[in-house]
């Protein structure tokens, strides 16, 4: 009799590695190197002839164990871990582009990654395009014979903006091309976009996946061929995810589903209510009844996300005097985190891209991102009143 296990029961008891001690916890593997039973052994386990491990840097045991219970989460054959989500990003495209190549992009990208692929893939020959997150018809304009991969974040950050996967698929792989996502916004508790046909899903595990703000680290998903691709070059540019990450990874995936539903229906109530403030401009989310996006949402996510952005009025200034006066909400970047957090990306996420790069991208200097956490909403939202002086 077979049986589909629940992504619940997965996140916490998929692909554990067993040892002959028997321990209920994952093991924490926390070596540098392993040892061969022989000079044969060793011989055999470097030419692939038999399974083990060699090094850490090329694989780990807790390592391979956080591999395979996110590929399963993110319905696909196998999975690379990386020592940060932008490690997990270069790996994913410079293992596909060379120079002479061409990317398409869309520009509402996180900051890091719109330098990343500005400041070094363009100075090695790659060429790129950046179009619209949402409009598929400048994706097909911008297609050309060397076109070989198309990347875009969908919700984007900080917008919330969605893009179609199972279009932009149908239209990379009819160019020969490869579909990479960035799911760090959503992370496999809400959104699979293997499902729609997506080729490569690369995330931050620093954000949901952890969930509790403690270490860092990354992961690419996808077919076996593609990912085994990428480990060799994740191998020989030492991109690799620590051991002990791994382990804290681990622990943060047995709760994911738990705290992302949660913060997922708190997001979508404190949106609610920003709506109606009278110093709020508008709102970004891609989980409000009302987003002309909202069938793409319900066919691709479970739930909005647990990220939203705001436009205060008054510019910079009264969104600074917002942050400032913010006494439960945490003053930083980071996001997936139990505890709630807002930023200004004008100055912040997206400080390094030029200030027309950042209109392009939808990003006003009165823009503020926050990221729901596990406190009690209403707390949230006392706390967003008396900022604003309501």
């Amino acid at each position: 009799m077979t049986h589909q296990l629940h992504p619940q029961t997965l996140a916490i008891r998929g692909s554990k590695e067993q040892t002959a001690y028997n321990e209920h916890q994952q093991a924490l593997f926390l070596t540098s190197s392993f040892m061969f039973d022989s000079a044969a052994d060793g011989a055999a386990i470097f030419a692939k002839q038999k399974q083990g491990f060699t090094y850490s840097r090329t694989a780990n045991p807790t390592v391979t164990t956080f591999q395979k219970r996110i590929a399963q989460l993110e319905q696909a054959e196998e999975g690379i871990a990386t020592g940060t989500g932008m490690a997990a990003i270069q790996a994913a495209l410079l293992t596909f582009l060379s120079a002479g190549d061409h990317l398409i992009s869309s520009r509402s990208l996180f900051g890091t990654t719109a330098g990343f692929i500005t400041g070094h893939l363009m100075r090695f020959g790659i060429e790129v395009t950046f179009v619209s997150q949402t409009d598929v018809s400048e994706w097909e304009k911008a297609i050309r014979p060397n076109t070989k991969m198309l990347f875009l974040e969908t919700p984007s950050n900080p917008l919330g903006e969605v893009g179609d996967l199972e279009k932009l698929a149908e239209l990379a792989h009819k160019n020969n091309a490869l579909l990479a996502v960035d799911n760090a916004f959503c992370s496999p508790a809400v959104q699979q976009p293997l499902k729609f046909g997506v080729d490569l899903s690369v995330q931050s595990a620093t954000k949901a996946i952890d969930g509790q703000g403690r270490v860092l680290g990354g992961i690419v998903c996808g077919k076996a061929e593609l990912i085994q691709k990428i480990a060799l070059y994740v191998n020989s540019m030492g991109l690799s995810l620590s051991p002990f990450n791994a382990w804290i990874l681990l622990s943060g995936v047995e709760t994911m589903l738990l705290r992302v539903r949660e913060q997922n229906q708190a997001a979508l109530k404190i949106a609610q209510w920003l709506q109606k403030q009278p110093k709020i401009q508008k709102v970004y989310y891609s989980g409000l009844p009302e987003n002309p996006q909202v069938e793409l949402v319900k066919k691709q996510q479970s739930g909005g996300g647990a990220v939203l952005a705001f436009e205060v009025k008054g510019g910079q200034e009264a969104a600074w005097q917002l942050i400032d006066q913010v006494k439960i909400f945490s003053k930083t970047a980071n996001f997936g985190d139990v505890r709630s957090t807002i930023t200004h990306p004008w100055t912040t996420t997206h400080g390094r891209m030029s200030p027309e790069d950042k209109l392009a991208a939808g990003i006003t200097d009165g823009l503020l991102r926050i990221a729901i956490g596990l406190e009690y909403v209403d707390d949230l939202i006392w706390d967003l009143q008396q900022a604003l002086g309501e």
